[in-house]
């Protein structure tokens, strides 16, 4: 399945729901997935990368997911912070779709499903997580990144995994001119690797 397919808003091919079993925040759980999204197998090298280093998310306040898929990294974060709300989003109907339906199986109340123009303009986020779409190409990710990225609170974190042979020191430089011209409150860096892959931090101080 190529990326363009998993990053379309309406897949082709028929929804095929299956059952898979994960570990989420140290939780045994079932889900389910299906074709036409992104790692419908499980949960992906780059996400259990991410879930194993970041700190814990806000334990209140408003919390994103970029690029949600079937759920694992949003649905940690409401396992983890089930004060907060949590914001999941993904271009991807079917994904929406298997991603509720998941945080509806796991009893998660706390979790909003949607897609990326459904999101109120004024929401600023305290924490965010993302494995991004890297495949999809720069022009893509950028305006993703460009979008989600200055919508940080003071004194909160976004947290991306991206794999080292894709570009993520490059992506890392463009993140880090793309907000200084959005202002001085931003800093970046990559403070972990891990299995090929970057974690790279942004951080915006209060001011």
């Amino acid at each position: 399945m190529s990326s363009q397919h998993y990053f379309s808003s309406a897949p082709s091919g028929p929804l095929k729901r299956r059952e898979i079993d994960v570990d989420l925040a140290g939780r045994a759980v079932s889900v389910v997935t299906a074709g036409g999204i992104f790692s419908p197998e499980g949960i992906d090298k780059g996400t259990a990368v991410l879930l194993k280093h970041v700190p814990d998310p806000a334990p209140a306040g408003h919390l994103l997911d970029i690029g949600c898929g079937w759920g694992p990294i949003a649905l940690t974060m409401a396992l983890r912070s089930p004060e907060a709300a949590v914001w999941a989003v993904d271009v991807n109907e079917r994904a929406r779709e298997l991603c509720a339906e998941n945080a509806r199986r796991l009893g998660l109340d706390n979790v909003e499903v949607l897609s990326p123009d459904q999101v109120p303009a004024g929401v600023r986020f305290d924490t965010i997580w993302s494995n991004p779409p890297i495949r999809v190409g720069k022009a893509v990710l950028h305006e993703l990144l460009e979008l989600w990225l200055p919508r940080l609170a003071d004194d909160a974190e976004a947290w991306l995994v991206v794999q080292k042979n894709l570009g993520a020191d490059s992506l890392l430089t463009w993140i880090r001119s793309m907000l200084a011209a959005v202002g001085d409150d931003f800093d970046a860096d990559r403070p972990e690797t891990d299995k090929g892959f970057r974690l790279l931090r942004v951080t915006r101080t209060g001011g």
